[in-house]
């Protein structure tokens, strides 16, 4: 069974004091392109969790977003009371010496002081930082149940295509029967034609015979078959658990099924049988499309 790059996936954890909430989003991508963007108290748990998250999610643009929501009041940024004691008896100082007058207003003067307020260095506590990783695991599960449910429906969309194409490439062997007396019809109205040149008839059939195996699609048709079989073998059983690189797998047997599907056609001669090669690129082009986003 096959999954998809994208999907969404949300999580959530709290302590006694903090709700973290976390969401992560994944876009198809060659490669496992990660971002976080999490509050700076939670600056630390980047690393911790940049290869759990790479390990479970493989592939894909993804995006992690976190938010954390204070639960009880916190005062986070007090006054610097030592500080202004000290800028206060600078000031005195500097009145006595200078005969200047008090302020009037000793609290307005003050706080506008450098530094009269001072943040409380935070730390991470380690509840917070369990309930993070709670609440990116949680997240990481829904994502991973997400693109579950969106490889099934790419599993159905492939089998579709595939069966077209197999039903197509049936529909050709009734053209390629009648193709060669029509070839042959036609080489030899033409060089009737010719009365004035003399030919060897004997030549000609040998000719004839090699122009007709270039024109052979037997070894394009085997080849095709063979591609098909092997694409619906990777996808996997419906209820199978998903694969490891699928998605490139994939991509690379779609592509060998393109260069039989262009031989057969540069092969085919035959108005009919080109219309179904058509249609066959415009099966495949559908498939190699949404090949890109499996995992």
């Amino acid at each position: 069974m096959i999954s998809s790059m994208t999907g969404f996936g949300r999580g959530g954890a709290q302590t006694s004091t903090k709700r973290v909430k976390v969401e992560i989003k994944s876009l198809n991508s060659k490669q496992l392109d990660l971002s976080l963007r999490v509050p700076s108290i939670y600056r630390e748990m980047e690393v911790t969790m940049r290869n759990p998250i790479a390990a479970r999610l493989e592939r894909g643009k993804v995006e992690l977003s976190a938010s954390v929501e204070n639960l009880v009041a916190e005062a986070t940024t007090t006054i610097n009371v030592e500080l202004l004691g000290a800028y206060k008896a600078q000031l005195e100082e500097m009145g006595r010496r200078l005969g200047l007058p008090a302020p009037s207003d000793w609290y307005q003067m003050l706080l506008r002081m450098p530094d009269a307020m001072k943040t409380e260095s935070s730390t991470l506590a380690p509840d917070e930082a369990e309930a993070f990783v709670a609440a990116c695991t949680e997240a990481m599960d829904a994502l991973v149940d997400f693109r579950e449910k969106e490889g099934r429906k790419l599993y159905v969309f492939f089998v579709e295509k595939i069966d077209r194409i197999r039903q197509l490439l049936s529909e050709v062997t009734q053209y390629e029967e009648e193709r060669v007396p029509k070839i042959r019809e036609r080489l030899e109205d033409q060089l009737s034609r010719l009365t004035s040149i003399e030919y060897d008839k004997g030549r000609l059939e040998q000719e004839l015979i090699f122009y007709i195996e270039k024109l052979d699609v037997t070894e394009e048709k085997v080849r095709l078959a063979a591609h098909l079989n092997y694409f619906m073998e990777t996808l996997g059983a419906p209820d199978s658990k998903p694969g490891e690189g699928q998605g490139k797998k994939l991509g690379f047997i779609a592509q060998e099924m393109g260069r039989e599907i262009n031989t057969l056609g540069s092969k085919s001669n035959h108005a009919e049988m080109q219309k179904i090669v058509v249609r066959m690129k415009d099966e495949l082009e559908q498939i190699k499309e949404q090949v890109l986003n499996v995992l």
